[in-house]
């Protein structure tokens, strides 16, 4: 019952960060680092403009692009909460709460941008010569065989997968909780893996297959997934000690937790919600996969 209470708690983490403690300021403020800050803001600027200027030269286009619009603002704002709220200070206070922001980064802000596909939006934001270049280099690196390996479902996997393992073995993590470079340059792969990650399986090429069997590839890298993370978090859940010297040197936790019951309910997180998040992908990849086969059988 107590981990229940607790892990219902971690959902409201922002709100008792400002719930009148005499400390609550001072342990989780709102983290204004300019490197998170600013580069959040010029992936805005660069979406807003190239939206404003494919929405002026769009007809039948301007549902389409509001529909991605919509979906691009929704994992901006997801994303920016997650690394500048209060959630992200309390994270270097809370094994919890940092497996709680890196989940909300994986498994809701990544895929939610990958949907509104962004990146030719982005591209509209520079002067014509630029972004034709830019179109060039883009199209040349996407053809190439190293890419197209690396960004395919098994490339994208195992990338996110070693991402994952890496910056959770003790040695990295420790690093990232007492620099702040290295916590930035955690995240910073941790989005750029997801990104890649979901891209293989939810984006055009990895949902409606510009290879043969690669939504099926896809289905079965998520279901692999959801295996590969839930065994880091279950060797988590089941450790009777802390992993994270930075973590067990602070004694007591946020909620009253001991470092090695903190670290516990983090890898009941990773283990159960993520494991669960990557099935429900497969689950979805597969029902889209059998209702294109249906609909080839019908027309034939």
């Amino acid at each position: 019952m107590r981990a229940l209470t607790v892990f219902l708690c971690v959902l409201a983490a922002p709100a008792i960060a400002h719930d009148g403690h005499p400390h609550a300021n001072a342990g989780f403020p709102w983290t204004l680092d300019p490197r998170i800050t600013v580069s959040l803001a010029l992936l805005g600027l660069l979406y807003s403009v190239g939206s404003a200027r494919l929405a002026a030269r769009s007809g039948r286009g301007r549902a389409k692009l509001a529909r991605h619009g919509r979906l691009f603002w929704l994992g901006w704002a997801i994303l920016a909460l997650a690394l500048v709220s209060p959630l992200h200070a309390a994270g270097e206070r809370s094994f919890l709460l940092h497996m709680v922001e890196h989940e909300i980064l994986m498994l809701v802000a990544t895929p939610v941008l990958v949907l509104g596909e962004p990146l030719a939006v982005m591209l509209w934001a520079f002067p014509g010569t630029v972004r034709r270049r830019l179109g060039r280099i883009g199209a040349a690196i996407g053809s190439s065989g190293p890419w197209r390996a690396l960004s395919g479902p098994v490339g994208a996997t195992t990338i996110q997968a070693a991402a994952l393992w890496l910056w959770h073995a003790p040695a990295p993590f420790n690093l990232a909780l007492e620099h702040g470079a290295f916590h930035i340059a955690q995240h910073a792969s941790f989005v750029a893996s997801a990104l890649l990650f979901w891209n293989a399986m939810l984006g055009r090429r990895g949902a409606r297959g510009a290879r043969a069997g690669e939504p099926a590839i896809a289905a079965l890298c998520l279901f692999v997934t959801s295996l590969v993370g839930g065994a880091l978090g279950a060797l988590m859940a089941v450790s009777e000690s802390p992993w994270y010297a930075a973590y067990a040197r602070m004694g007591e936790m946020p909620f009253g937790l001991s470092p090695a019951e903190d670290q516990q309910l983090a890898g009941l997180v990773m283990w159960v919600p993520g494991g669960m998040v990557h099935a429900l992908a497969a689950l979805l990849v597969v029902a889209s996969l059998l209702r294109a086969r249906k609909d080839m059988a019908d027309v034939r």
